[in-house]
């Protein structure tokens, strides 16, 4: 049964061809034309947190798809991994120095990024947020999943799947984003207001999956009697089932974050209960959008919902949903 977990409308399967174009730019030859404030060189250059995950480039995706509508060049960068805060900074400063039209970010790190988010703004650079946002009043908008309630979500599911009580734990990954904080307090302020026979007994941070792997190990031997635990994105919750099958503990009830092939895999296989699905194709329209209409000094609203879902083997291969799968 398709169970709508949000308004209609993330990651250990890496791109089989991640190189030093990981942290290399997708341009999409489009007509360009400048505008609003800035000026600008016609372009809209967009900062994501990564490129090797498969959730990145269906953001691309979706980007690119909107600017060729809309008759706007974009260029498309992110560092290797998650954990690049200061190559994530280099790469937006560089864009800022090409003096584009606007820039949109996927910020690692909210403070790392603000005094140049504060430059763009004194240049009359709009800026635009999107996936995790930034802690900041500067961008004008920001597109993204409310990652919040998602994880609330996650958390009814995992307390029904456990039957209300028993030991969870928790993998996020990281605790310097905003949607590391989100998916992790999202889930962990529902389970302490609603589920009182459960006890989250650790959280850890790692986002790539062989961290993530030998935190819930360790989280395993710790804690013998785990009934569940929750990934805040792909790799934390692959890391999880790669534990869990290496410490041969099929009882653990795990839930994830996002949907690349391996989730995907482990869900149908039965090794993963189910996960939250994103819409990173729609992120990466609406940010496009949004960020043509800021530059034609267009009002926005202040977050643009871009919905997720709940997904397990029974609703796994329904169409309403197959668009925010991703591999």
């Amino acid at each position: 049964m398709f169970t709508k977990a949000s308004t209609p409308l993330r990651r250990i399967f890496r791109a089989t061809t991640v190189t030093v174009a990981a942290v290399a730019m997708v341009t999409t030859a489009t007509a360009c034309s400048s505008g609003g404030s800035s000026g600008g060189d016609g372009q809209i250059a967009i900062i994501s947190k990564g490129y090797q995950h498969q959730f990145w480039k269906a953001v691309n995706k979706g980007a690119e798809e909107s600017a060729k509508e809309l008759g706007k060049t974009i260029t498309f960068e992110g560092p290797d991994n998650e954990t690049q805060v200061e190559k994530q900074v280099q790469l937006l400063q560089t864009a800022l120095d090409r003096n584009p039209s606007a820039i949109a970010i996927a910020a690692l790190d909210s403070a790392a990024v603000a005094p140049i988010l504060q430059q763009a703004k004194d240049k009359g650079i709009p800026v635009v947020a999107f996936d995790s946002g930034v802690d900041s009043d500067i961008p004008v908008t920001t597109a993204s999943t409310d990652n919040k309630a998602a994880a609330a979500e996650a958390a009814k599911r995992m307390v029904d799947l456990i039957g209300g009580k028993g030991e969870i734990g928790v993998i996020a990954h990281d605790q310097t984003s905003k949607t590391g904080v989100d998916r992790r307090d999202g889930f962990t302020e529902w389970i302490k207001a609603n589920a009182p026979g459960v006890r989250i007994v650790d959280v850890q941070y790692g986002g790539d999956p062989a961290k993530a792997a030998d935190l819930a190990a360790t989280m395993m031997q710790a804690y013998p009697n785990l009934a569940g635990l929750y990934g805040t994105n792909e790799g934390a919750a692959t890391g999880i089932v790669n534990a869990a099958q290496r410490a041969n503990k099929p009882a653990i009830k795990i839930i994830g974050f996002d949907s690349g092939a391996a989730q995907i895999d482990a869900i149908r296989s039965g090794l993963m209960a189910g996960a939250i699905t994103q819409n990173p194709v729609g992120i990466g329209r609406e940010t496009v959008a949004a960020a043509v209409k800021a530059i034609k000094g267009e009002s926005l609203p202040k977050t643009i919902d871009t919905g997720f879902y709940w997904y397990d083997k029974t609703n796994v291969d329904d169409p309403k949903i197959a668009g925010s799968l991703y591999r």
